[in-house]
């Protein structure tokens, strides 16, 4: 695949599962290129997942300890649903398996999830509410992101994984208390654009009261705006102008 940019304004169509998993492979490294460059990577803490297309109870993920600004493609592992690597040579974070597996299960409308231990996404989270909608782009979790209002440490338990997948429910987004953030998507486009407008979210929400009293808009016009910044086409056609400008700097995520 080239680095030449590419407008697109609808998914692609994919004429094989091969063509559809080296596309998703490299939509994931083109994630976590971006969430570096963001800051969202905090030591080894952070994963995105993605359900593969031909094994549904398997999905791929990033190795344990390699950064995210160096992840490729072809660095990606694939896990079954016993958190056993079946294709790379890179070990699991023990705790993306213990989260992600039983959203995936949870969800089986879901292909990609994403967390990290992002500044503003832990900050929030340890207020342990929801965002309120203050701004157009907030409105895009309006009645449509949860709390998981708990914290045991890290999360190496698929019980606990279970418990935050049932607190995400059919929701795009769930803040994990005193932990971070966690966005879900039909496509890696998806959930890694709603974490990186949540994250901002967060910000504005964080400075908006340390200076005074936000003005919430109205429920009728937040569930209105909701409707059109919140979809899932919305948040897919949201990350393309960031991935043109991912590949065309780091094309090497790609191989």
């Amino acid at each position: 695949m080239s680095a030449k940019l590419e407008l697109s304004f609808k998914p692609p169509v994919f004429h094989s599962v091969e063509e559809e998993r080296e596309h998703l492979k490299q939509k994931m490294a083109g994630a976590f290129r971006l969430f570096s460059k963001f800051g969202f990577d905090e030591g080894v803490a952070g994963h995105i997942t993605a359900r593969d297309p031909e094994r549904k109870d398997h999905f791929w993920v990033n190795p344990f300890g390699m950064h995210f600004s160096q992840i490729k493609a072809s660095d990606l592992i694939l896990c079954n649903h016993d958190g056993i690597v079946v294709e790379g040579k890179y070990p699991v974070n023990r705790a993306a398996f213990a989260i992600h597996s039983q959203v995936h299960a949870a969800r089986p409308d879901v292909i990609a999830a994403a967390h990290s231990h992002s500044v503003y996404g832990k900050s929030w989270s340890s207020l342990g509410r929801l965002l309120d909608p203050i701004t157009q782009d907030s409105c895009a979790f309006y009645n449509d992101h949860s709390l998981f209002d708990d914290f045991t440490g890290v999360v190496l338990d698929t019980e606990e994984g279970k418990r935050i997948g049932k607190s995400l429910g059919q929701n795009k987004a769930c803040i994990l208390r005193n932990h971070g953030l966690l966005t879900v998507g039909k496509s890696v486009d998806e959930a890694a654009w709603w974490f990186i407008t949540m994250e901002r979210t967060c910000q504005a929400q964080l400075l908006a009261e340390a200076a005074g009293e936000p003005i919430l808009i109205d429920p009728d016009h937040a569930e209105v705006t909701r409707g059109q910044v919140g979809t899932n086409e919305a948040g897919w056609f949201q990350f393309q102008p960031l991935w043109n400008r991912i590949v065309k700097e780091q094309a090497d995520l790609l191989d």
